[in-house]
């Protein structure tokens, strides 16, 4: 049996390819590569490089579909790592900087960041949006350029009241809830590799309405078996 990708001449094994497979269903399942080696019985670094060109693909499937948001657009910056102790939040010390913009209704896209200036902010932003999108944000100063790209809605998180309507950023603070759940599930991941953890998060939310176990069969392997 030939191996799927286009790159690939090689002959892979019936019994190679079950294994893969096994390996993409422990993925799938959000299961660390050291129980999935040990319930199937193999090699841990073999599960580990299953992971490691599934996960490198998807980094690059999710750059390629990033495209421009447009519509509502939640923005926000969260920082992720260990439990250290120290200032959190803005300035926290050695934990990766995230930047996510998030269509309401729609997609996610993050980035990784040294800083956030303004002029990093808004380098990804114009990348990234529609100009005349409307955009929320709470009331960090590096967003106070935005009303240049859209109307711009600022929340100040520091006012004890309900939100009225959809002045609010619940969907982007959200999302980092739910990456920092599935992130936990690996028990701390280097910052060498967190930004292509990060865009399988990403993957997962944006593909959460579809059969994300054929999506990873798909990119693992350049096509699904009928």
């Amino acid at each position: 049996m030939k191996c799927g990708k286009k790159s690939c001449g090689k002959q892979k094994s019936l019994k190679q390819l079950c294994r893969e497979i096994a390996i993409l269903t422990g993925f799938y399942q959000q299961q660390p590569a050291y129980r999935v080696a040990t319930d199937l019985g193999v090699d841990y670094q073999s599960v580990t490089r299953v992971y490691q060109r599934l996960r490198e693909a998807i980094y690059h499937v999710d750059e390629f579909e990033g495209g421009k948001l447009k519509g509502e657009i939640e923005m926000d910056e969260s920082y992720f790592g260990g439990r250290r102790k120290g200032k959190r939040g803005r300035g926290a010390t050695r934990k990766s900087i995230v930047f996510g913009l998030l269509e309401r209704n729609g997609r996610v896209y993050t980035k990784v960041l040294e800083q956030v200036t303004a002029d990093e902010l808004m380098a990804h932003i114009k990348k990234h949006t529609r100009k005349g999108s409307v955009y929320y944000t709470d009331t960090f100063r590096s967003y106070n350029s935005l009303k240049r790209l859209g109307k711009h809605h600022k929340i100040n998180h520091t006012k004890a009241f309900v939100y009225r309507a959809k002045n609010h950023i619940n969907g982007i603070e959200g999302f980092w809830s739910y990456a920092k759940h599935i992130l936990y599930n690996y028990r701390g991941v280097s910052k060498y590799h967190f930004p292509m953890y990060l865009k399988e998060v990403e993957y997962w939310y944006n593909h959460r309405n579809e059969n994300l176990f054929k999506e990873f069969m798909n990119i693992y392997f350049g096509y699904v078996s009928h």
